[in-house]
């Protein structure tokens, strides 16, 4: 019998192929089990284990009292003058291949992936959220418990002119200006720290853990009480990985709290007499799923939504939701 936990991961083409046929028992476990824009593994992926058995889903939990509630604060970050420069090259850049050709903005052949993840980086390392952050984080300088999650790229910060990696800064900025206990938590963190990290961040020895991407799967720490979110791909997974590592129950627990550091596309081409409109739209509707989907179960619900109501507005999307 092969019974395989995380198993959205064994749909990658170079893990597949490592399955055993002679198997003849299987089960595989996911709270994703679809995987991220790629039909062709959830396809093997099924072939081999069969279809779903049982759906189990967020909303059940929260009835079930399995998981702990949680409240969802999206701010609306808005770029500098130099980063708006920066995004509408990109964005001009973008929509030039696009126009070019009936490619979809997932293709990775086009030479369209490059410009997407410079624009991704831009956007997950926009300065302004450093400010942000800083003021959500004063009133809860004596908290513990804190989680905050930073992009993989560099800023540029008004007190350290030159350039810095985003986590770099956002640890410095806890512990330098705000006196907080803080510790970074990275793939460059030996095994046996990163133990020793979730100890004292158990304990409340440390009040912040600033990660990029290694506590989005596989690591079980439920006395977390808020999380901070700086950077986020569209992939699903990821968000729902991360909502789930925070709304794990613990003794003392009855409400998480999930920041979320939004960035609006620049008023200049959201307007419909822009050019870009339209790329702005198809690309802000990504973000915005993630948006629905975490205000959709969240207490305040609709005050959340109600934050982006007037730019849904101005991008005619006031009708989206998870199943487009």
């Amino acid at each position: 019998m092969l019974i395989v936990d995380e198993v959205h991961n064994l749909g990658a083409q170079h893990l597949r192929t490592c399955l055993p046929e002679n198997a003849t028992y299987r089960l595989g476990l996911s709270a994703t089990p679809e995987r991220w824009f790629d039909a062709t593994g959830t396809e093997a992926l099924t072939d081999y284990f069969g279809s779903t058995l049982v759906h189990y889903t967020l909303r059940d939990a929260l009835q079930d009292k399995v998981l702990c509630r949680y409240c969802y604060y999206p701010q609306l970050i808005a770029l500098t003058d130099d980063e708006f420069e920066r995004y509408y090259e990109l964005t001009v850049k973008i929509a030039r291949i696009l126009g070019k050709s009936s490619v979809a903005l997932e293709a990775p052949a086009t030479g369209i992936e490059a410009l997407l993840i410079q624009r991704s980086r831009l956007i997950a390392t926009a300065q302004r959220k450093l400010e942000t952050l800083q003021s959500l984080l004063i009133p809860l300088a004596d908290t513990t418990h804190n989680l905050i999650y930073c992009g993989d790229g560099t800023v540029e910060t008004e007190s350290e002119p030159s350039v810095e990696r985003q986590i770099d800064a956002v640890t410095r900025l806890l512990g330098r200006e705000l006196g907080m206990t803080v510790a970074k938590y990275t793939a460059e963190t030996p095994l046996n720290r990163r133990e020793e990290l979730r100890h004292e961040f158990v304990q409340g020895e440390i009040q912040c853990l600033v990660a990029i991407r290694c506590l989005d799967e596989g690591v079980d720490i439920p006395e977390t009480r808020r999380a901070f979110i700086l950077a986020s791909s569209s992939n699903l997974r990821q968000f729902i990985q991360r909502r789930g590592r925070l709304l794990r129950n613990s003794p003392g627990k009855k409400l998480a709290e999930i920041f979320d550091l939004v960035v609006e596309p620049p008023a200049e081409l959201t307007r419909h007499s822009s050019p870009y409109y339209s790329l702005n739209r198809r690309l802000f509707g990504k973000e915005l799923r993630r948006v629905i989907e975490f205000a959709s179960l969240a207490v305040n619900g609709p005050e959340a939504m109600g934050k982006l109501l007037d730019l849904r507005d101005r991008l005619n999307l006031l009708d989206i939701n998870m199943e487009e």
